[in-house]
């Protein structure tokens, strides 16, 4: 990789990464989300609960984990610790997130404070969420229900915490769940022509919605899938390890086939005139680099998570924002939504650039 990408330049870009998401702020409220019961819900400031938050979090623990950090763990306690004392938001698919990141800090550091929100939160994952038919994880969010329909982005948000909650403390049925809802996910999302994902599927309707092949949502996966893999730590000739390595592999060749030549992806993977997206391309760098890192997929795709690497780099201005991020994206009816989201700063942006920094930093040990 380039010298942008050697070690202190790579701290340094994660530094500025950090100070950026800790003052985002939405000062026009353009962005805010104007509930029907009143409720307000900040998804860029810092000091919201969202999904987007929830990103943010995994992204300063990963950060913390690979150096020690101990900005970043204060960031991450001083978050929980302010949110805890104000109360937890309802729960549903995208309020779960942040759990993902305290069940780690769990793992560096119990607390019975913290175990009980992390117990009572797994619980709520496994048994009180809403199903749709067949038993998958309805992607319930702040706005809607979302009647009979499954989301990629709930891998992500909602399984990623009840698996390792599950490993964690021991609670085989919620590990056995977690692996359904992928499965299941992987059943009714994946596209068997393209190697790609459907952002949604709707049981009622027997549909894909808009057909959208959705960078973002396709970099949940791309993310998500070596995070399960390294939780579980399943054995090669496991079948459900097959099963997401073979996924995986897949969506990666795919993914090489529509990379531009900055290294980004445009926001709809199989429309190179859709305007290129940020977040998605670092999700899709640091989670192939994190997959040959730990042998699930091969080296022949290296280069083109160093490609995407230089793209991302290339696309965090000097006060450390990450530019060219689309907004956060509900479900699309037809493919004009996915090309209208409008481009702003946002937490999971940040944190998914310094996921992809972290992983280049892996490779400078």
């Amino acid at each position: 990789m380039s010298q942008k990408s050697n070690r202190p330049e790579l701290l340094q870009r994660i530094e500025a990464l950090i100070d950026n998401l800790t003052a985002i702020n939405d000062k026009s409220g353009q962005y805010l989300q104007r509930l029907a019961d009143g409720r307000v819900i900040d998804t860029k400031g810092w000091e919201g609960w969202e999904w987007t938050h929830g990103i943010g979090l995994f992204g300063l623990f990963r950060y913390q984990q690979l150096t020690g950090s101990p900005r970043a763990r204060q960031l991450i306690d001083d978050w929980f610790s302010a949110r805890f004392a104000e109360g937890t938001p309802e729960k549903n698919i995208n309020t779960a997130c942040p759990f993902l990141t305290l069940a780690l800090r769990y793992q560096q550091a119990p607390r019975s404070d913290w175990r009980a929100y992390l117990d009572c939160w797994g619980e709520a994952i496994y048994r009180q969420m809403p199903r749709t038919d067949e038993g998958c994880l309805q992607h319930v969010t702040y706005e809607s229900a979302h009647q009979q329909q499954i989301w990629d982005d709930t891998l992500m948000m909602a399984v990623l915490p009840l698996a390792i909650l599950g490993k964690m403390f021991d609670k085989p049925r919620w590990v056995e769940e977690a692996i359904y809802q992928f499965l299941q996910h992987l059943h009714y999302l994946s596209d068997r022509q393209s190697g790609l994902w459907y952002h949604g599927w709707h049981f009622a309707g027997r549909h894909h919605f808009a057909g959208a092949l959705w960078a973002r949502g396709n970099s949940w996966i791309t993310l998500a899938i070596p995070e399960l893999l390294e939780m579980l730590d399943l054995d090669e000739h496991d079948v459900v390890y097959r099963q997401l390595q073979n996924t995986l592999q897949i969506q990666v060749a795919a993914l090489a086939r529509c990379q531009s030549d900055n290294g980004l992806w445009p926001t709809l993977l199989n429309d190179p005139d859709s305007y290129l997206e940020a977040s998605a391309t670092a999700g899709f760098a640091a989670g192939i680099f994190k997959a040959i890192r730990l042998g699930y997929l091969e080296a022949d795709y290296l280069p083109v998570a160093e490609r995407a690497c230089e793209g991302i780099i290339d696309h965090i201005s000097p006060q450390g924002e990450l530019l060219q991020v689309s907004f956060g994206t509900a479900m699309g009816h037809d493919l004009d939504h996915y090309r209208h989201i409008p481009l702003t700063a946002m937490p999971y942006g940040q944190a998914m650039a310094m996921l992809c920094l972290v992983e280049a930093l892996h490779r400078t040990l």
